[in-house]
């Protein structure tokens, strides 16, 4: 009985969060509680303690990132960069199977020196050693696959350097979030990437990017129709048929 009063208690609490929702588009995650707003409001550790005199940082070939021939590419915390997804898969994987056996087995005897006659005496009207048994056995089988998948996303999204490791590999991770009417569209990117692989344009594609997770969806009006009820979701997991 108890478990019961949870598990109605439970429900009740999420009915009451989505009645609060009714009429009301959905909110977007504040930018100022993310891992990118710390990063960029956080000063890393200089490279190099010694700094280089006026004359030096004023000059346009000092090849620093301020000059005219400086690096502008994301390499330290809190620098942005562009990640490009041009995801356009397609895969294609049909098996067949088939197999067939069958078999058949008789035996017999319907002569040897009037034995059988003289046993058919004796036995059951209907039953006769003229065949003694005879099996017959077949058993076949096959089976189809098919796997048609096709996956085509064209993205772009700025994301944050959060830090530099050791060996200078950067973690990366990026929010978007794109609100139409009650539906907002939701992009996230992370992983590790390596600063030789970003563009001179401050861009890096997401096949070099390592330990990638990238997350597209929303949330909303559309989102919550597509998906089943909690009650239907616990039933499909509990019923057995």
């Amino acid at each position: 009985m108890r478990p019961l009063i949870l598990i109605l208690l439970a429900g009740s609490l999420i009915a009451c969060q989505r009645l609060e929702n009714v009429g009301k588009v959905p909110g977007m995650t504040p930018v100022e509680d993310g891992d990118e707003f710390f990063a960029m409001n956080s000063a890393a550790m200089p490279d190099r303690l010694n700094r280089q005199t006026p004359a030096q940082e004023a000059s346009l070939w000092s090849g620093t990132r301020g000059s005219l021939l400086g690096d502008r590419r994301a390499m330290g915390r809190g620098d942005i960069l562009t990640v490009v997804i041009e995801i356009d898969d397609k895969a294609e994987i049909s098996n067949t199977t088939g197999r067939s056996r069958s078999g058949s087995d008789k035996m017999g005897i319907p002569n040897l020196g009037g034995i059988p006659q003289r046993i058919d005496r004796h036995m059951p009207d209907g039953a006769s050693m003229a065949n003694a048994y005879e099996t017959n056995s077949s058993s076949s089988y096959q089976g189809d696959g098919s796997v048609a998948r096709k996956e085509k996303l064209t993205l772009r999204v700025a994301a944050t350097v959060l830090d530099r490791l050791q060996s200078g590999v950067l973690r990366i991770q990026g929010s978007q979030e794109v609100r139409v009417n009650y539906e907002v569209r939701e992009l996230l990117v992370s992983g590790f990437v390596r600063p030789e692989d970003i563009s001179r344009q401050n861009e890096i594609t997401y096949d070099k990017i390592a330990g990638a997770r990238i997350s597209y969806g929303g949330r909303g009006q559309i989102t919550d129709v597509q998906q089943p009820r909690y009650g239907q979701q616990v039933a499909d997991v509990l019923l057995p048929f």
